[in-house]
């Protein structure tokens, strides 16, 4: 301070007259409704922040149920067979049932529909000692004469090994092409009326674009070692030589076709060169019975009241992550359908609903 110690020549009124102008002046406690605001404010703060911890807590919570829902569906889409029988999404796989194989869409390495798929699934519903019988259902407008004739080739095996288990092949909308060549191992092909089936035939596309290639101004620069290396090529139109040579590949995979239907069906096919059962036409389910190309009409609920089997097991394998995704989107599609009946249903039928 800059009159401290005092001016002993001073007296002390004048002293503490200087010293109180120096001094800085007093703050004024806030009165009570200041502190009300204050109090209000703090307790509206700490009330924030626990809010945001327990939602924090509950999406953390959340997210780690389904996290462990996931990991829980993935383990038992892909688990392996058990002792006492094949772990499935539908039936019971230790009572006797009828084991199903699904074939559905196109035959491809690449596909669902793939040799080494529907082997695998084949080979442990025939291994099962409960499935009594087997059934391929297909729906499929064929694909691959490779996958389609390993397919065949187990189908064939499996059928000498359990001589007394019965293989079925059901076809829904369409069974032409390869998913024939498959069907024509089974024991009993079963049909609807309106189904497409044949096409006992094999085909290689192929376009010659060179005129339109001209007229957009498009040069085709391909380079080859090899005479023959660019038979297929868009940008010109084949040979004599090529277009011969080609059609005696497709000639000689339609044989392999044509020797395995005639292996799986027998003496069953009436009058396949006068019919042109092998030039690729396909019929109707009902033309094909006629044709002897099925045996009958039915499906796979017809075949469990045929074999009085209740019970169901697919064993087709599944994609864990789209099971789980079907599952839940069944369960949303569910629980959305019960809040809008309820909410466009009268209050009534509300009460008459909830009842």
């Amino acid at each position: 301070m800059p009159n401290w110690p005092p001016d002993p020549n001073k007296s002390p009124n004048e002293v503490n007259n200087n010293v109180n102008t120096n001094l800085q002046p007093v703050a004024t406690p806030p009165n009570g409704q200041e502190w009300r605001v204050i109090e209000k404010t703090l307790l509206a703060s700490v009330e924030e922040q626990r809010r945001a911890r327990r939602w924090g807590i509950f999406f953390k919570l959340l997210t780690f149920g389904y996290v462990l829902l996931i990991f829980l569906t993935l383990g038992r889409g892909c688990s392996t067979p058990k002792a006492g029988g094949f772990e499935s999404s539908s039936g019971d796989s230790s009572q006797p049932h009828l084991a199903v194989v699904d074939l559905q869409g196109t035959i491809s390495n690449g596909d669902p529909a793939n040799a080494y798929d529907v082997n695998k699934a084949l080979t442990r519903a025939f291994e099962n000692p409960n499935s009594k019988a087997v059934a391929l259902d297909i729906n499929s407008p064929g694909g691959s004469p490779v996958q389609s004739d390993e397919i065949w080739q187990t189908m064939m095996q499996l059928k000498k090994e359990y001589p007394k288990k019965k293989l079925y092949a059901v076809i829904g909308d369409m069974g032409a092409s390869g998913a024939y060549y498959i069907a024509s191992a089974a024991d009993e092909i079963l049909v609807n009326p309106s189904s497409l089936v044949g096409s006992i035939g094999v085909i290689m596309p192929s376009y010659n674009i060179e005129g339109l290639m001209d007229k957009v101004g498009v040069e085709d620069r391909t380079i080859t070692a090899g005479e023959y290396k660019d038979i297929l090529s868009l940008s010109r139109p084949l040979t004599d030589y090529e277009e011969k040579h080609v059609e005696s590949v497709l000639a000689n995979t339609h044989k392999h076709f044509i020797n395995a239907v005639k292996q799986g069906r027998g003496d069953r096919l009436k009058n396949p060169e006068e019919n042109k059962l092998f030039s690729g036409l396909f019929w109707t389910g009902e033309q094909s019975i006629a044709l002897g190309l099925a045996d009958k009409t039915g499906s796979i609920s017809s075949l469990e009241r045929q074999l009085k089997l209740d019970n169901v097991v697919n064993y087709t394998p599944m994609d864990p992550f789209q099971l789980f995704m079907d599952r839940f989107a069944v369960k949303m599609g569910a629980g959305f359908g019960s809040n809008l009946s309820l909410d466009v249903l009268p209050k009534e039928d509300n009460n008459a609903q909830m009842r």
